[in-house]
Parts: C-alpha cells; structure tokens; sequence
C-alpha cells in the first residue's frame, strides 16, 4: 500500500500537499522516508523521467513528474508498480484540476493541505491489492508501466547529483552493453568464419568439381 504521498514542486521542491501513515512504530523509518523523498524532488530536473520508479531497502519510491509539480509515493517493494502508478495518476489529474495556475504562486510549505482528504480517500482504495477494481488495473495494459525505469536510490542520493544526470549515465552505461553485445556477436561471428570457412571453402570447391564432371 501506499506508506506516504507527498506532492512538490519542481522548480524549488516546495512541498505542496503531504500523507504519511501515522504508525508509531515506523515513526523513525518514516521521517528517513520523507528526508530521502524532499532529497529526489530537489534533484529533479528539466531532463528528469516522467516516471520513475526508485529503490531503496524493502520499498519503493515511485514518482509522476508532471506540469512542474512531482507527485510521489512509497510503497513495499511488492506492492504493484502498475497500481502505484495509477495511484499517483489519479492524484495527478484531481490535483491539476483544482489548483491548475495556482502552483508557482503558492509561498509557504504545504499551500494545498486541503488536498489531503482526496490523497487519504484515493489511498484506501489502493491499500487492497485483491479488490476487483484493483485486480482489473493488473489485468491492464503493462507496455507503459514496463518501459518505466528503476534506479537504486544510492545512484541518485549517493553522490549528490541532479536525477537527470544519473538517468543519462544510466542510459548511456545501457547503450555501450548493447553496444558491447552486438561487437562480441560479431566478433564471434569471425571466429566462427575463421574456424570453419576454409573447411567450407574446400567443400564447395568439391561439390562445384563434381557438378562440372558430371552435370556439364
């Protein structure tokens, strides 16, 4: 289920709107939580991934970067992306709805905490993965939620850099494997002409001298 939600903004990482499970034997591990979620949020960037799924320990941080504002939420590291992602989109629309225009001239943290009730009431309907509601969401389309990179939050608090810069690398670093698999196919593919083509080369040669003898 969704642990905590929390809605920024992008430019500055102004918390906008917030929800976090009151349970005072997490209350530790939560306020880790919420540091480590203000700390992607800051890091976000112009180049950032609309969606982004980030590991960290047992759980999730998943988040929708969206009309400058970055919605995010944690979750166990079982709990569905397909759902954690329809949860946040569903914060995402009501969210734009409401306070479209509204969001670069809030001031203060937290302008928009009457937007809590919808986050808890939107949440519950999330917390049971087996309702048939949320079962048909399974059941939907994964190609999107598929295409959706992972990044372990290490490489994107560890070193300090901004997300994107590490989605870049990260990219990049995807980009040379494939790139190195295709040159080990081909240089495989040499050795195996190398090995075997003069063998071939003889045999073609003998069946082109029977074929003259017998067939011309």
């Amino acid at each position: 289920m969704p642990k905590m939600t929390l809605l920024a903004r992008i430019s500055d990482g102004l918390p906008l709107a917030a929800s976090m499970e009151d349970e005072k034997d997490q209350k530790t591990e939560l306020e880790g939580w919420k540091t480590q979620a203000k700390k992607i949020v800051r890091q976000l960037g112009v180049g950032s991934p609309a969606k982004l799924s980030i590991e960290s320990g047992a759980s999730f941080f998943h988040y929708v970067n969206a009309g400058g504002v970055c919605y995010l939420t944690l979750t166990d590291r079982a709990y569905p992306k397909r759902l954690a992602f329809n949860y946040l989109e569903e914060l995402q629309q009501e969210f734009e709805l409401r306070y479209s225009g509204q969001v670069e001239g809030a001031s203060r943290p937290y302008a928009f905490i009457k937007f809590d009730p919808f986050i808890q009431k939107t949440k519950r309907l999330y917390v049971d993965t087996r309702t048939q509601r949320n079962l048909n969401k399974l059941n939907e389309d994964l190609a999107d939620v598929q295409k959706i990179m992972t990044q372990n939050i290490q490489d994107v608090l560890g070193r300090g850099e901004r997300l994107d810069t590490v989605v870049s690398k990260s990219s990049a670093l995807r980009d040379a494997s494939g790139k190195y698999a295709k040159d080990a196919r081909h240089l495989n593919n040499m050795a195996m002409l190398r090995k075997y083509g003069p063998i071939a080369l003889v045999l073609l040669l003998v069946l082109g001298c029977l074929w003259w003898r017998f067939f011309r």
